[in-house]
Order: structure tokens, then sequence, then C-alpha cells
């Protein structure tokens, strides 16, 4: 990942933890209404992937057994990993695009019911991603992948001075663009091109001369709701529309999108689809269930959103209905490391990336609590509007004070926190009984998001060496890790 040239290293904010009449006073472990569900607490689970599905999307014991630890410690919402819409393999990651996924969920719903004591209400995120593929090696680029068109053939001509190559079979022309020097070759490719050569193929929302790609407007809403419908029948309490970071519906918001059908331009057409799929959502959850979305900030790349756009889209979207507003940060493609021949890029890897998940090492302002400015402007300009639509602040938060204050500031009306949950499923109940000095406390190396860009199961370094010994402790496919943190006792 990106990090800070400067690379200040912080320390974590002092701990401070309430005695448990203290925590009963607080305004984080109060309830709050979420349209149709009512949170106990104000405490909030955010979507992570663990990377613990089947290779075909199914919910695994592994699965369950991540998310019933998380309710064990009793937060006010936890919301499930980025689930696929659409019926297409997508390896490891959970999948609601067809009935045969809704028995594996149902059973995860019960476990998180039962192991939370009803505590806890439980959300799932559901997500559309368009294709990407892995970095190619120079040669398989230009013999398999590249589709020689006119320009290339006039252009290597200049190039070398040969201009029976604009006549000449594919074959040849393939063969003379292998034997450029790279300097060369980036001359004869398109912008487009390059970026497929250094970095994979990936499709874009604006690749309107694809067919599936221009009407995603007509199909997405439909997916959507089927999947939200299909996450009401397995007893989830709510949906959560992944409108964030490097896909589909993000896309569709960013000032990047410059589709010229009505879904792109302008923020009144860049929103256009976000709102449909809401509706569409809304109709068919038809009061089972909330209906929130998590969105951007910020989309920290050139040319993209800025607070500002937030703020508006928070408007537009808490006037269409919706029960809540979760808000993150960056994570986007357009400014990721390239990666290896034979890798994917991952979008979390650029400065956007390192906004999303900020580290121990900072610049001066720190990690810590850095993006709660951003739900609190948004949330401040949906006040503004008379709208009382409730606002998740995520980033950083692992501390009592720290959280309650995001609360009682105004800032925010739920408080994420999601690598010190993972550091500690119990430390919101530690809390709120008084017993903080048992809390352990994430570090911020980012040891988790470094096992999820490489598509491994998600640990946390803090527990993943301990009680290896245990009796039932299952291991990571390494053999060295622990799939689930070890129980408070």
């Amino acid at each position: 990942m990106w990090q800070p040239p400067d690379r200040i290293k912080h320390v974590l904010p002092a701990a401070q933890w309430p005695t448990a009449e203290e925590a009963a006073a607080s305004p984080l472990f109060t309830p709050v209404a979420l349209g149709p569900r009512t949170a106990q607490q104000r405490t909030w689970v955010p979507a992570m992937v663990p990377w613990r599905a089947s290779d075909d999307g199914f919910v695994t014991d592994d699965v369950i057994a991540w998310y019933r630890r998380f309710a064990e410690g009793k937060p006010g919402v936890i919301v499930v990993e980025a689930t696929g819409i659409r019926d297409i393999p997508s390896g490891p990651l959970l999948r609601i695009g067809h009935e045969r996924f809704v028995p594996g969920l149902t059973r995860l719903a019960d476990a998180v019911r039962e192991a939370s004591g009803g505590a806890s209400l439980l959300f799932i995120q559901i997500i559309d991603f368009l294709a990407i593929k892995r970095r190619p090696p120079r040669d398989k680029f230009l013999e398999r992948f590249l589709e020689i068109t006119a320009r290339h053939r006039t252009l290597l001509a200049d190039h070398t001075g040969d201009a029976a190559i604009a006549d000449a079979p594919e074959r040849d022309v393939r063969a003379a663009l292998a034997r450029l020097d790279d300097a060369a070759l980036r001359e004869v490719l398109s912008h487009r091109e390059v970026e497929d050569l250094d970095f994979g193929y990936r499709e874009r929302v604006t690749d309107t001369h694809l067919p599936h790609i221009r009407e995603l407007p007509q199909v997405l809403p439909g997916l959507f709701a089927d999947a939200a419908d299909r996450a009401m029948r397995a007893g989830f309490d709510g949906v959560e529309l992944h409108y964030a970071h490097a896909y589909t519906m993000a896309s569709f918001l960013s000032a990047r999108n410059d589709r010229t059908d009505g879904y792109g331009g302008p923020r009144e057409q860049r929103i256009r689809l976000p709102l449909e799929v809401a509706r569409a959502v809304r109709e068919r959850v038809a009061g089972r269930g909330a209906v929130g979305c998590r969105y951007l900030g910020d989309d920290v790349i050139a040319g993209g959103n800025q607070l500002d756009d937030a703020m508006w889209f928070g408007v537009a979207l808490a006037k269409a209905g919706l029960d809540y507003l979760s808000v993150s940060k960056g994570g986007r493609f357009e400014d990721a490391k390239q990666p290896k021949v034979g890798a994917s890029a991952y979008p979390y890897t650029g400065p956007s990336g390192y906004e999303c998940m900020p580290t121990i090492y900072s610049d001066a302002r720190g990690p810590f609590s850095r993006n709660v400015p951003l739900a609190g402007a948004i949330r401040a300009a949906v006040r503004a509007a008379d709208l009382g639509t409730p606002v998740i602040a995520a980033g950083g938060i692992c501390e009592f004070h720290q959280a309650q204050d995001v609360i009682a500031n105004g800032e925010a009306d739920l408080v994420a926190s999601a690598r010190q949950t993972l550091a500690d499923p119990d430390w919101w109940l530690k809390m709120r009984l008084g017993r903080g000095a048992e809390i352990r406390r994430c570090e911020f190396t980012n040891y988790c998001e470094a096992l999820d860009q490489q598509h491994k199961q998600v640990t946390c370094k803090l527990w993943d060496r301990e009680r290896l010994d245990e009796p039932d402790v299952v291991l990571a496919q390494d053999g060295k890790r622990r799939l689930v943190p070890p129980g408070w006792r």
C-alpha cells in the first residue's frame, strides 16, 4: 500500500475506558432507529471481506464462525461482507444472485441472531462489480489480447518506415509490434491499450460501446431488488447498497463518469442510476427491513468526487428515503499500484486506498478519526435539508471517548469500527461492562489488509497465533493462523 512520504509513526490514542455506569450513560450505547429497525446501540461493524466463502460463493462453516464471533460482542449492527448480486463466478466471495444461496444465508442470519441473543441487527452489503483481468505478459498481450486496428497499422508504418505493413496480414502486424521497444510501442498504442498492458484489462461504466455496459441502467435495479428480496427472506434485518470504492455504483456517481445517455455528466445524471436502484430495492423490501447505502465522502483521485459532491449526494439519497448513509473514503482503481505480471490491480494500493485504511504511519493529521469530518459535513448537509437520516462515521476509531465524541459532537449518529473490531470482537461489550482494560487494541499496521490484498483468509496478527493448541481451533490454509479470534473468558 502507498504510504505518505513523511511517514510519521503515531501512537494509539490514550485509552480512557469507562466504568459500567459511565458506559450506561453514554450516547454510544443508546438506541437509534434505522428505518423500520432499531439498533440497541450506536456501534457498527462495517462490511469486511474475509475470504471464507466457497469458491462458488456459498456460505461455509468458516463464514458462519466468523460472523458468530462478531455477534458475541453484541454490537448494534453487523454488516455482512460485500455479496455479489449476479449469478456469475467470482471466487470465494459471498453471492446472493440466485435462490440456491438463500439457505446458506439463512443459516448465517440465524447464527448471528443466536450468538448475539438478538442484540445485534444484521445487514448484508450487496454489490455489483465489472470485469477485471490479470496483468498480461507483454508478448501474450500483443499476440492474443490486443485488437488490431487501422490506427495501429498507420502508426506502425510511420515508426518502421515500412508502408507495406498497412496492408499486411494481422500476424505480421502483431510480430512487428512485438519487435518495437517499449517507448515506440507506447506511441503506437492508445492510452487505454497501454493501461490494459500495464495493469490488465478492466471494464468501466463508460464503456458504452459494449452492450452489457450500455444496458447497466436497465439491468441493475432489478438485480439489486432481487438480491434484497432474497436477503429479507433469509432473515436479514436490512440491506446495504454498495455505492463506494472501485465498483459499479460508485463509478456511476464519480465525476469521471462522462456517459452521454443521461446517466453521466452532471451530478443530477450521475446519481440517476443509484436513485433508481434505491427505489427498486425499497419497493421490493416493502418495509420488511432497513435499506441504506455506503458511499464515498471523497474519491481522493484527480477528477473524482470531492466532499461537496458527497454532501449533495447525501441529501439526494436521504430524500430518496434511504434509512441510513454510511460514509467511506477512497479505495479507487484509478490510482492503484501497478500489479505484477499475472496479478490483478487492487484498488487499495494507491493514495486513495491509503485514505480508506490509513495506517499507524501517517502524515501530521494521523490515522485516527481521520475521515470523521467527511461524515460530519454530510450529516450537517442532510440536517440542513430538514432530514433526519442517520449517518455512520468510520476511520481509525478505536477508543471510547474518541467514539463517544463523534456522536456527542453531532458528527455522526453511529460509529463504525472495522480493524479494531477485527482485533477484538468483544471490545464494544467490554466497554459496556466496564472492562475496557481487557480490550485487545488494534495496532493499525494493516496486517489484515495485506492478507486481503493477496486474497488470503483475513486474520489479525494479534490473535492469529494465539492458543493454537486449543480444542476445536480452526486454522487458516497455511496452518499457521487461526481463523477465529480467541474467545473472551
